[in-house]
């Protein structure tokens, strides 16, 4: 039985635990080194996942590199990691980002000098606020890699506490007077969100436990369960079924987010650091979208069908709600805050269009969105540490102080807004393709979120980057060597992923194959205008 998988998830989780440790900070060497054993960890971690999607073979088993380990016998509880082609390149993504984002935040952490003769600000909060990183990561990767629906939940919920503390402890320094009460309401407000879609998707776990013991099940294993879904040896009653399903979506809905269950994350993401913001919408939300995949279709095929039309209607009304409210922002986080919403609802319509082309597309645009939002919300981050504002009306004219600084932020918003040849692209083309051959109308209406996409990048990027030098950017420095270590390889990750998708899209179909197998869906027909002949002449 191989161990890969554990020591994936043990890496982080133990780097956390020793940087926590690290004596207390009061030094700028001190708290280089916690920052270096940190990033470490991080890089180990990353090569451990690059391990495993090497190791991953898209042709054989649809879960591989599989473990179990006895947990909680008398329910059947078991610590079960297994990968398929979607968790593979996910948690290659998370363990991609993180490193960055340590390398983005670097100096986030570092105490503040309190009033003079006073003490520095909480001399633990460098040891702390990358330990949480190291948490988050670890608790993700598991979620990517569980194939027990109970393990699968625990670290489902368990992500929240570091993530409270990473919004609520570690917030932006560019925040208004009363920035720590924002910061606390805004940590406050995503833990109860998550906290009650978590609670409902814990009775719906319970509620699956017990029809399958009286079934003969008395299992937590996903593979056992869906495959006893798909001979019908595990059966639901209708009303059973929906609601289930419902348990299990609502959770997901809120950790996507989905509208009407995204206010949330405005608030989150505006309130905390650049670096955190990223962890918040490019790796934590992408554990809802994807448990959407494995959990909601895997187990409850006809009640997924029962309600994608419903979810698509949700999903298209967020994609141009977000959209609107980002063309309408002052504040850039937040403005990016919006536009992943809009992102999301492309993600959650091509997941529920039930179609190859829109589940690849999802699954891609889970991978892209992190990437090409890391590199815009990132850049944005540099900006307003060097100026100490987050509203789009203090800034003018940064492309003539800080050309490097604007390009990057102009790629970052040209990948937003899905131009032809970076990543984001190729992923929103198939998520529109699949929605329109099956639903032409909900196909429709969605192309207009990219109308406005174009509008709120190119207008963020026209009101901060060009137009007069205010005074206060006059003397605004450019992208050090950090900073350029942080962005060359998001930059690179967005063009190469839009001209070549392959090694991506090789890796995710078996998967995506599988999941349409399991609610029974084909891709619809194409329409011929032309009828065929049975002898292959047309009439």
């Amino acid at each position: 039985m191989s161990v890969l998988l554990t020591a994936t998830c043990a890496v982080p989780a133990a780097g956390a635990v020793l940087t926590a440790a690290m004596p207390a900070g009061s030094t700028e060497a001190r708290r280089t080194t916690t920052k270096a054993v940190a990033l470490g960890a991080s890089g180990v971690a990353l090569a451990l996942a690059a391990l495993v999607a090497v190791r991953f073979d898209p042709h054989g088993d649809r879960y591989q590199l599989t473990e179990s380990h006895s947990w909680i016998r008398s329910f059947g509880i078991t610590f079960s990691l297994g990968v398929d082609g979607i968790g593979a390149v996910l948690a290659l993504l998370t363990a991609v980002l993180v490193p960055i984002v340590m390398l983005a935040s670097w100096h986030d952490a570092d105490p503040a000098p309190a009033a003079p003769g006073g003490t520095f600000e909480n001399r633990r909060r460098t040891q702390g606020f990358f330990a949480l990183i190291l948490a988050v990561e670890a608790m993700v990767l598991v979620s990517f890699y569980a194939t027990d629906v109970f393990v699968f939940y625990v670290f489902f919920e368990a992500m929240l506490i570091p993530m409270y503390f990473l919004i609520g402890g570690f917030g932006d320094r560019a925040g208004g007077p009363d920035a720590a009460r924002q910061r606390s309401y805004a940590a406050v407000k995503f833990l109860l969100y998550n906290l009650l879609g978590g609670l409902v998707m814990l009775a719906a776990v319970i509620g699956l436990y017990v029809i399958a013991q009286d079934q003969g099940l008395a299992t937590f294993d996903l593979p056992t369960l869906a495959s006893a879904v798909a001979d019908g040896k595990l059966q639901f009653s209708g009303t059973a079924s929906k609601a289930l399903f419902l348990g299990f979506f609502f959770a997901f809905a809120v950790k996507a987010p989905l509208w009407p269950l995204h206010t949330w994350l405005p608030n989150a993401m505006g309130e905390a650091t650049a670096g955190t913001a990223v962890l918040i919408t490019a790796v934590v939300d992408k554990v809802g979208t994807f448990a959407m995949l494995r959990f909601c279709l895997g187990l409850f095929p006809d009640a997924s069908k029962t309600f994608a039309p419903a979810i698509l209607v949700l999903s298209v009304i967020g994609i141009i709600y977000g959209a609107l409210l980002a063309v309408g922002q002052k504040d850039i986080k937040r403005l990016v805050a919006y536009a992943s919403i809009s992102h999301f609802g492309f993600i959650i319509m091509g997941i529920f269009a039930l179609t190859s082309q829109g589940q690849s597309g999802a699954t891609l645009y889970m991978v892209n969105h992190g990437i090409s939002t890391a590199a815009w919300m990132l850049v944005a981050g540099f900006l307003i540490s060097r100026r100490g504002s987050r509203l789009i009306a203090d800034y003018g004219g940064v492309q003539k102080v800080a050309p490097v600084l604007a390009g990057t932020f102009l790629l970052g918003g040209l990948a937003t807004l899905s131009l032809p040849g970076l990543a984001p692209f190729v992923s929103e083309f198939l998520v529109l393709v699949g929605t329109f051959s099956r639903y032409p109308a909900i196909g429709v209406v969605a192309t207009f979120g990219i109308v406005l996409a174009a509008l709120y990048a190119l207008l963020l990027y026209q009101r901060t980057m060009t137009g007069p030098v205010k005074a206060e950017v006059t003397g605004m420095p450019d992208l050090k060597v950090r900073e350029l270590a942080v962005v060359a390889p998001l930059v690179a990750l967005t063009i190469l992923l839009g001209v070549y998708p392959k090694p991506l899209t090789d890796i995710v179909n078996p998967a995506v194959n599988a999941t349409l197998s399991q609610v029974h869906e084909t891709d619809p027909a194409p329409a011929h205008p032309v009828a065929a002949t049975s002898g292959g002449e047309q009439k």
